[in-house]
């Protein structure tokens, strides 16, 4: 496939291949160096693929195999999450985590699962029945015991890969969405030309974050070295249920079954929104897209639900979804350089989310080893605070709309949005420019109704904000238009 459209051939000191969790971090970490920075994204917005459709959890890390990558990471990204979401303005609780036995076969388990939290240096502690019975009355009461986890934690995903790459940009990086990288070419004597459908880039470094595809521009690379390329990503496919927010004391912890080969397990949980999240399944599929949904598979991510939590309320569940995995066949993360200058961040699974700050220490230190990073003296590490009209009093939600009107109009009533917000959303430097996009930022479409009543009022603002028509407005990825002629009001 020939690029559609020549560039001048740019030259940059580092080049991200993605912006997911993992990328938008290793981004934002090196832009607090002086260097020329680039990311190259192949969908419409940051955050598009697993990363915004995973569990929002911040693992405490008990569960990896001591002495892994996985294990390490894991609990180094843990410990950095405050100060971050401090600093960018992130959407993050405490809340703990329970691992149930539900079965007398479990409870072993979870015995060797509190000696990894003890290894890998987690605060861990196992309950007994009536215990895990007073921290979640919900909970099954045939519990046999659980392992309880205080440093797990939740996030918001979607704030989290915006505000990494917003400050990134805000610190001198630059961003290019809707770019689909179609190979990574060594270049004689050292550096990388990065070949997209858009266009030719030149790097010194090339970090290889593509996710589910990062096994391919690795390979690619490989091959145009001359080298045989030894990296197998399959695509694994979590299934998930959402809660409306019915009840905040439902539960106020992450319930987990206990882990198998295939992953974590099913997990009910809390979310930063007041929502609850049941999921995910856990089944390798054909196709690295394939974010479908089988009726059947969540028929029975159902059931281990239940399992945990017998009264889950099938009336409150508002909508399903999918997310894939990039499992490479080590079962570890890849983290590693086959050629000079070329890192790959690869096979980045759960725990990949906790993880990503620390992934992101373990890139900077490998670019290092090529371009010399000089800190910059006015590096800025906050995002400017978001505006959560529904967080605040009357009183102080009284002042915003005195200053600016646009907050007194509420566009989505289920999760109590504003135009300001959503106009706020679009403008910022790391801005919305697809209704998902603004659903993922400020969460018009997250409600009971799903967008049946919002939808066309943001597709106007969307539309006057970004100074196109409607029709030209896009619910997320390249030709995902919503309009086929002008809506109700509007003239030819």
């Amino acid at each position: 496939m020939k690029p559609d459209r020549k560039t001048s051939n740019p030259s940059y000191d580092i080049i991200v291949v993605g912006a997911g969790v993992v990328g938008a971090a290793a981004a934002r970490a090196l832009s607090r160096y002086s260097v020329r920075l680039l990311v190259i994204e192949k969908e419409s917005d940051v955050g598009s693929g697993s990363s915004s459709a995973n569990s929002a959890i911040v693992h405490s890390g008990y569960d990896p195999v001591p002495g892994s990558l996985k294990a390490r990471l894991n609990v180094r990204g843990n410990r950095l999450f405050s100060e971050l979401c401090r600093e960018l303005d992130v959407d993050l609780k405490w809340i703990g985590s329970l691992t149930l036995a539900l079965a007398d076969e479990d409870v072993p388990v979870i015995e060797e699962l509190e000696k990894r939290g003890v290894r890998n240096g987690v605060p861990v502690e196992i309950l007994d029945r009536a215990a895990a019975l007073r921290a979640e009355p919900n909970l099954s009461p045939g519990v046999r015991c659980a392992l309880w986890a205080p440093s797990a934690g939740i996030v918001n995903p979607f704030e989290l890969c915006v505000g990494l790459v917003e400050n990134a940009l805000e610190n001198g990086a630059q961003l290019r969405l809707d770019e689909k990288v179609l190979g990574v070419v060594p270049l004689a004597p050292s550096g990388y030309e990065v070949r997209t459908n858009r266009g030719r880039y030149r790097g010194k470094v090339v970090i290889n974050a593509a996710g589910v595809y990062a096994d391919e521009v690795a390979n690619g690379a490989l091959s145009e070295a001359g080298l045989v390329g030894k990296y197998g990503i399959r695509p694994r496919r979590g299934e998930y249920f959402v809660l409306d927010h019915f009840d905040p004391d439902y539960l106020h912890h992450t319930i987990f079954t206990v882990p198998s080969a295939k992953g974590k397990g099913i997990l009910v949980s809390p979310t930063t929104h007041g929502n609850y999240l049941v999921g995910p399944s856990a089944e390798f599929v054909e196709e690295k897209d394939d974010c479908s949904t089988s009726g059947e598979t969540l028929a029975n991510v159902l059931s281990a639900a239940q399992k945990m939590v017998p009264s889950i309320p099938m009336r409150q569940i508002i909508r399903q979804f999918s997310g894939i995995r990039a499992v490479e066949s080590r079962g570890d993360f890849v983290i590693d350089q086959p050629l000079p200058g070329l890192i790959n961040l690869l096979g980045i699974q759960s725990p990949g989310l906790t993880a990503a700050p620390a992934i992101a220490e373990e890139a900077v230190k490998m670019a290092a080893e090529t371009v010399p990073l000089e800190e910059k003296p006015d590096y800025r590490p906050c995002c400017r605070p978001r505006v959560r009209l529904h967080r605040l009093s009357p009183e102080e939600r009284a002042a915003f709309v005195r200053e600016n009107p646009l907050y007194g109009h509420i566009v989505c009533r289920c999760e109590d949005v504003s135009e300001g917000e959503i106009i706020d959303a679009v403008r910022r430097r790391c801005g919305a420019r697809t209704v998902d996009g603004v659903k993922r930022r400020v969460r018009p479409g997250f409600g009971k109704c799903q967008g049946g009543f919002c939808q066309p009022e943001v597709i106007r603002i969307l539309a006057r904000e970004l100074g196109v028509s409607p029709e030209q407005v896009r619910k997320g990825s390249a030709g995902s238009y919503i309009l086929a002629g002008p809506m109700g009001g509007e003239t030819p």
